[in-house]
């Protein structure tokens, strides 16, 4: 019967409670937050005992293409730096009453930051310039913004007020929302990781709960496409309660 290393109860004991605590992670992003909290691990062992603890590994994901074409398009541009390319859609969601809820997403494509997120039950094209304007405040003006052309896009409040305050607006063909790929991607992380796991009672718990995940995801959460890193870490990890290690 071979012999367990020393530490293997406790490196059980930090896997089951980052799983527990990111249902939705698998052993890859968990190796990462656990050797970013310092222990000395590689993906072998991680995924052995994920295994052998009955853990949930998520599905293989079908390869994407990649964002950006070879002639430099703006409409697909790829993003070199810090607030060149933000882009912004909206993700429905409801309370337990049935009553809906729209989240209005904004992302730098550069660094995946999640900028903000607007929670509510109804959203028009001036809440829209509020929750730009608000995240132009805290991060600098973009030099282009990626959209879909829905209703609060185009408004001619909107538009004026974008050429007023810099951005080139980049609109995605219709019915071509692979155009928004960095967003449809973050707004798929939001729904798997957070929508599809909470049951909201209120307006304010689902703002509440989202807010927590935004912190989660801009601060916590492994981006493989970052080197294993979060796009937003703080100067100490936040680590998630009950962290044995």
């Amino acid at each position: 019967m071979p012999t367990l290393p020393a530490d293997e109860d406790g490196l059980t004991r930090a896997i089951v409670a980052l799983a527990s605590e990111y249902r939705r992670y698998g052993y890859r992003r968990v190796t990462a937050l656990l050797q970013a909290g310092g222990w000395r691990v590689g993906e072998d062992r991680v995924q052995r005992i994920w295994h052998r603890e009955g853990l949930k590994v998520p599905s293989r994901q079908r390869p994407r293409s990649r964002l950006w074409p070879n002639d430099g398009s703006c409409v697909r541009l790829r993003p070199l730096h810090r607030n060149q390319v933000w882009s912004f859609d909206f993700v429905h969601a409801q309370t337990h009453d049935g009553r809906s809820l729209r989240i209005l997403t904004r992302l730098d494509e550069h660094n995946r930051t999640c900028l903000a997120l607007k929670v509510a039950r109804r959203i028009n094209g001036l809440g829209v310039i509020e929750a730009l304007a608000d995240a132009m405040c805290l991060h600098g003006i973009p030099e282009h913004i990626r959209c879909d052309n829905g209703p609060e896009m185009i408004s001619k409040a909107r538009r004026k007020w974008a050429a007023k305050t810099g951005p080139q607006i980049q609109y995605i063909a219709p019915r071509s929302r692979w155009e928004n790929g960095y967003c449809e991607i973050f707004n798929g992380k939001l729904r798997d990781e957070c929508l599809t796991q909470e049951i909201f009672h209120s307006l304010k718990e689902g703002k509440i709960v989202i807010g927590l995940w935004q912190n989660t995801y801009n601060r916590v959460r492994p981006h493989s496409s970052l080197g294993s890193q979060p796009p937003a870490p703080p100067p100490s990890r936040i680590w998630p309660s009950g962290y044995p290690g």
